[in-house]
This record gives C-alpha cells, sequence and structure tokens, in this order.
C-alpha cells in the first residue's frame, strides 16, 4: 500500500475535492455555489457529464456552458453515464447502449469538444443497477467490461486518463472480474464508493476505510500496479442535525489511503428534486452537502471556508467529555456562545466540572471553547452536538445536576428567512433538552435563556418622541419598565419559537416537577461576544466602529432599550439556580433596567466618544417586530433573588471596547486616551 500511503498524508494536509451535481439549466445555481465551494479550498471537483441529457434538447448548450464553466476554475472530474433512453436495450435512461461502440464514440465527442478542460475523465453507467446489468450474469458483465474497456482504451490512446467508476457498496470480487477481463489494465484511477455511518446498506459490511482499500489495493496490485485509487464519493448525511458528525467523518475520510478524495456533496439536494430512488424516497439523500441547498453554511462549510483542512482539524480536536464516575456536572447548552462561555467561566473558576454542550454554529465561538479550555482544562468537558438531534444529546444530561439551557437560534431577522430552522432550534431543541433532562430522572434544575420579544412589539404602548428617544406616556412603565405582568404577543417567527419554548419550560415544573425557571432578557453585552448586525447589536455597532466601518441603523436610531452586562446576567443565573427551589416555575426579566436604559443614538454618540472620531452612520426601514421602547422591570429579580446590575452601560461600553482592542485588533490603539479604562 506504499502509493496509496505516501499519498495520504498529502490529502490529510490540504488536498480534497466535493462532488455536486449540476442539473440542465441551473445557470444562476452554478455561478452562486461554484465562488462558495471555491472558498472551501477544494482542489478538485466531480460533477456527471449526462450522454442523456447532452443529447435531450437544450443539453448541448447547457453543457458548452458548463464544463468550461467549471473547467476553468478547478481541476474538474467530469463523471459520464446515463445512456439515451433511444439508444438505451432497455429503453431507460441507464444501462447497455444497443450498440456498445456508441459509449466509446461519445467519449471521444466528449473529449474532443471538452477535453482542454480537463485531464481524467470518469466512465460509469450503472454497472449495479441490476435491472440493467447483472454482473454476476456472465453475459452482462462481459458487455460492461467491453463496452467501458473499450471507451478507457480509447481515451488513453488519446492521452486522457480514464477513471473507472465503483459501486456502492464495495464489491471486491467485482473489481477482481475487472482485472480479470482486461479494464483495470487500461484504467489510470478506480473509484471507491464508501458512506459510513449513513446508509443502512454499509452498516453490516462496512470494516474500515483500511480493510476495504487495503483490499483494493491487493486487486489492483495484481493487475495494474500503477493504477491510484480515488474515493469519487463519501460523505456524511445531517438529516438528524448531527453537524458535528459530519465534521468528524470529513477529518477521518481525510486521512484514508487514497490517492485522491471527493466529499458527496457541497450543497444538499433542493427539497423539491427527485433523486435517483424518487422523490423524498430517503431523507438522507437530501441531507449530504457541506451547506443548505439555499446556501446556508453548516458547520463544515463554515470551518473550512475559514481555515480550510486546518480548522477542520482544531475542531475535531476538541477532546470527547471525561467525567469521573459519580460526578455530578453542570451542563450549558450553547456554552461556546457569548453568554454561555461567561457563564462557564464562573463555575469553572470554582472547582467545577462543566459539559459545554454546543454545535459550534456559529462563528467565534470556538474561539470561546478554546479559551475555556486553556483556562481550565480538563474540567471543561466538550459535548458537541445539536440541540436538534435527540438522539445525540441525551447521554450530555444523564449525571447533570443542573442546566442553563443558552442554546438557540438568536436573531429575528434569520427567524423571518428561515422560520422552520428558527423553529427546529428554538421549539423543538428546548423540548429536546427537557425530555433529555426528564429522562435522565435526576430531576436536575433548567435555567432557560428566553427574551423580551415574547411580549410582542408592545404597539398598543402610547410613546412620546423626544430628540433622541422614545419614550413610554405611561409615567409608572416609564419609571420601571415593563414587568412579568405583560400579556404575551408572540412576533415574528423568532418570537413565536422563543415563547414556545419559555412555556414549556415553565410547563415542564408543573407537569413533570422539573425544577425549572426562566429569564427573559434584553440585550446582553460584553466580553466575548461575536456580534453580527442581527444579534449583539452592541458588540457588533463597537466592531464596526473600531475597524472605521459605516454602521448600518435600521429604524431612526431612537429606539430604546436597556442593556445588561454579562457579567451582571451571569450573576442573575446564578442567583436563579441558587434558589431554585423558591423560583420553580416561575419567570424574571432580566435586564440593565431603567438605570442603563439608552437609544442607539445614545450608544452611537458613546462610541463615537470611546474611539475618538465621527462614525458613517445610515438608515434604513424598521425591521418586523421591532419594538420603539423596551426597558425590563427588573424589581421581582431584585426582591426574589437579591439581584441587581451593578455595571453602568457607559462603564460597561468601555470594558467591552477594551477587550474587542485586544482580542480582534491586537491591542493597536484606536480607542481615544481620555476613554481608556486603567489598569
Amino acid at each position: 500500500m506504499s502509493k496509496s500511503d505516501t499519498s495520504a498524508s498529502s490529502i490529510g494536509s490540504k488536498q480534497f475535492g466535493f462532488v455536486e451535481w449540476f442539473r440542465p439549466g441551473e445557470y444562476e445555481r452554478t455561478e452562486e455555489v461554484l465562488p462558495r465551494l471555491l472558498s472551501s479550498g477544494a482542489s478538485y471537483l466531480r460533477t456527471h457529464l449526462s450522454w442523456a441529457e447532452y443529447l435531450a434538447p437544450g443539453g448541448e448548450e447547457w453543457f458548452d456552458w458548463l464544463i468550461p464553466q467549471i473547467g476553468s476554475k478547478i481541476d474538474l472530474l467530469p463523471c459520464v453515464h446515463y445512456t439515451p433512453p433511444s439508444m438505451s436495450r432497455t429503453g431507460r435512461a441507464s444501462g447497455a447502449p444497443k450498440d456498445l461502440k456508441s459509449y466509446a464514440d461519445f467519449i471521444d465527442h466528449v473529449l474532443t469538444r471538452y477535453g482542454k478542460h480537463f485531464r481524467h475523465i470518469e466512465l460509469w453507467n450503472e454497472p449495479n443497477n441490476l435491472l440493467d446489468w447483472d454482473w454476476r450474469e456472465d453475459g452482462d458483465f462481459q458487455l460492461f467490461c467491453e463496452m467501458v474497456g473499450g471507451a478507457a482504451y480509447w481515451a488513453q490512446q488519446r492521452g486522457f486518463k480514464p477513471v473507472l467508476g465503483g459501486p456502492c457498496p464495495f464489491d471486491p470480487y467485482w473489481l477482481n472480474l475487472m482485472g480479470e477481463r482486461g479494464v483495470l489494465g487500461v484504467v489510470d484511477a478506480v473509484g471507491f464508493h464508501g458512506f459510513p455511518g449513513t446508509w443502512d446498506s454499509e452498516e453490516g459490511s462496512w470494516g474500515g476505510w483500511d480493510m476495504h482499500l487495503g483490499e483494493m489495493r491487493r486487486i489492483l496490485d495484481r493487475y495494474n500496479a500503477k493504477t491510484e485509487i480515488w474515493v469519487t464519493e463519501t460523505g456524511y448525511s445531517t438529516w438528524r442535525k448531527d453537524e458535528m458528525e459530519q465534521v468528524r467523518r470529513f477529518a477521518k475520510a481525510l486521512e484514508v489511503p487514497a490517492d485522491r478524495l471527493y466529499w458527496y456533496a457541497w450543497a444538499d439536494v433542493p427539497p423539491n428534486v427527485a433523486v435517483q430512488e424518487g422523490l423524498w424516497f430517503d431523507p438522507r439523500h437530501y441531507h449530504l452537502g457541506a451547506e443548505t441547498h439555499d446556501g446556508q453554511p453548516k458547520l463544515l462549510a463554515r470551518l473550512l471556508t475559514e481555515g480550510g483542512v486546518e480548522r477542520v482539524r482544531e475542531v475535531t480536536e476538541f477532546p470527547a467529555p471525561r467525567i469521573a464516575n459519580g460526578a455530578a456536572p453542570i451542563v450549558i447548552t450553547g456554552g461556546s456562545g457569548f453568554i454561555g462561555s461567561n457563564l462557564a467561566d464562573s463555575f469553572l473558576s470554582e472547582g467545577a466540572d462543566v459539559v459545554i454542550l454546543d454545535n459550534l454554529g456559529r462563528p467565534g465561538v470556538d474561539q470561546n471553547l478554546a479559551w475555556l479550555r486553556e483556562r481550565h482544562g480538563e474540567r471543561v468537558h466538550p459535548y458537541l452536538a445539536d440541540i436538534r438531534d435527540m438522539r445525540g444529546i441525551e447521554a450530555a444530561f444523564t449525571d447533570a445536576k443542573a442546566v442553563f439551557h443558552l442554546a438557540a437560534q438568536t436573531a429575528v431577522t434569520t427567524s423571518l428567512v428561515h422560520p422552520i430552522d428558527d423553529f427546529e432550534a428554538n421549539a423543538r431543541g428546548t423540548i429536546n433538552v427537557l425530555e433529555a433532562v426528564r429522562k435522565a430522572g435526576k430531576q436536575a434544575p433548567v435555567i432557560f435563556a428566553s427574551t423580551n420579544k415574547v411580549y410582542g412589539a408592545l404597539e398598543d404602548l402610547q410613546m412620546l418622541e423626544l430628540d433622541d428617544r422614545y419614550i413610554p406616556a405611561d409615567e409608572a412603565i416609564r419609571a420601571h419598565g415593563i414587568d412579568e405582568q405583560r400579556p404575551l404577543s408572540f412576533c415574528t417567527p423568532y418570537g413565536c419559537s422563543k415563547g414556545v419554548a419559555d412555556q414549556y419550560v415553565l410547563d415542564y415544573a408543573k407537569s413533570f416537577d422539573i425544577p425549572s425557571a426562566v429569564l427573559r432578557m434584553s440585550c446582553i453585552y460584553g466580553p466575548r461576544q461575536f456580534g453580527t448586525e442581527d444579534q449583539g447589536w452592541v458588540a457588533h455597532f463597537l466592531i464596526r466602529a473600531l475597524a472605521g466601518d459605516a454602521i448600518s441603523v435600521y429604524g431612526d436610531g431612537k429606539q430604546v432599550r436597556d442593556i445588561l452586562h454579562v457579567d451582571d446576567a451571569v450573576a442573575a443565573y446564578r442567583a436563579a439556580l441558587g434558589s431554585i427551589e423558591q423560583v420553580r416555575g416561575r419567570v424574571f426579566n432580566l435586564g440593565g433596567g431603567p438605570h442603563n436604559s439608552v437609544s442607539i443614538l445614545g450608544v452611537l454618540r458613546e462610541i463615537e466618544k470611546l474611539t475618538g472620531h465621527p462614525l458613517q452612520t445610515s438608515f434604513g426601514p424598521w425591521r418586523a417586530g421591532d419594538q420603539f421602547f423596551f426597558v425590563a422591570d427588573t424589581r421581582k429579580l431584585e426582591r426574589d433573588l437579591g439581584w441587581q446590575a451593578r455595571v453602568r452601560w457607559r462603564s460597561g461600553m468601555r470594558h467591552l471596547a477594551e477587550w474587542l482592542v485586544e482580542h480582534r485588533f491586537g491591542g493597536r490603539p484606536i480607542l481615544s486616551e481620555q476613554k481608556r479604562i486603567p489598569a
């Protein structure tokens, strides 16, 4: 196996490719997908060149555009298959043509027309489709060998390198017969398909990469030792939302003893497209991509785009939880996030074991996890899974003594674009967590991070408009804020999904005696926050300002919020756990309160003082569900838990700005000297 072993290190360091099928007429999709695929660092792309589609109306025009479009940008492997029905022995678009030489003739035509755009060509025609080919029948198998062998021989004569496709699951007997019939002597590489962990058909026969590829190598050495092994299809379906497992499988595949690796696929199959077996015959077919069908990056795509294979390695090297027998850890879902990592740090600093359950889906959160590991070592137990995957998360809660449920889809804007995904993460994910806690049978307390959005847009509040802010006409609300007696009025998919979760958490205290409490949060800010335009707006504004970039404001900027420093938020969560028997089944508003209320315009003015230069600001239309005013009435929290917000918003923003300068801008002197925090 010396040839393959040598190339494995090359693949493991950088070389990989993707399989991506582009259907006739998908001009726009191709132009959208290709740049994202290339940004992953992929070296190769395998796509199909269907004989049947080429001869169909518009087919020639389509491939005349597609092949140069791809081949000019990446090492292209066209996979030629699907006999036109009119030329097929069965009248179906697969299997043997009536005249076997017609396949070689088409290959010759492809090489003449497109050959300058690739060096290798894959020869395949569904030999494991038993309706058209049955290699167990000597006559059928001989036809296949004659057809593919003749085409491969001619491709070599013309200076190209033919690749023989491989059946799935791998069958060494089939490959050996290909050698006996002379086909292996006229190909430069043989493909291997394997999807460990995804397809039922492989679960009983899968013996591991080394076993299967080792067996393959021994057969190839018998007939043509120069033939390379290419993994032309391997992948992992995220149909259960287990994106971290997809990353692990990808990292493992990079190490296999093969000369090339093609991951299947870059993008999910769109839900309205039928696969070979039929429309939604098996949902696993629709979730094999590194990104979703509409271009949302999954964890694998994000990591590859951020830093290629090395980023994948960094994440997969996080150790699995190893907690001493009998230990009772604290579990924090979303524990690598902004609030979660700060909360985890507070418990870890006191010597507790903390399980960090996170899917690492948000950019930057793996940096928070690495920070926790650096500070606290083996008492940090990463459990990399997604709360949408019930089967995947149950074990994390087996011995938990307390659960803080912070994992969520957090942006109103995202919920409007992808409402089903928002529901799956926030509503279904929450009931998965609650059920996992209930199944563990330890009655572990659950503290849930809800949102002020469950109160809706507060459209019934009469507002007074001042020069730089809105204030309620009601003096009591102006003095104290919105209290917990405010009727729920879910607005936007995000408000609905979080509101559903909010109510389930409270009900599990009643129905199943799970000690639970809900904190409905306002705007939290502070260190370890990687703010975006959609969520974490205080940090986002500061990041933009420190980078010298323009800031976009939605609405007129007079919206008022009570912003709360994360240290105070952590104190509130801990206070809720400390008094869980007194507060079980209850809800509390958590925010900065009237003393920390400020308009967006006020925050922008403070940022100008901190940076010492004016901001470039633009104003756009209001966002759906946006509140003119929200300030949390925290008197209930203060009275029942003895908590209060201690960090005033101006000093808190200075603290966040200093942290951002140090950790995102390399300590460059970009803050106003007058506003620096003393060492």
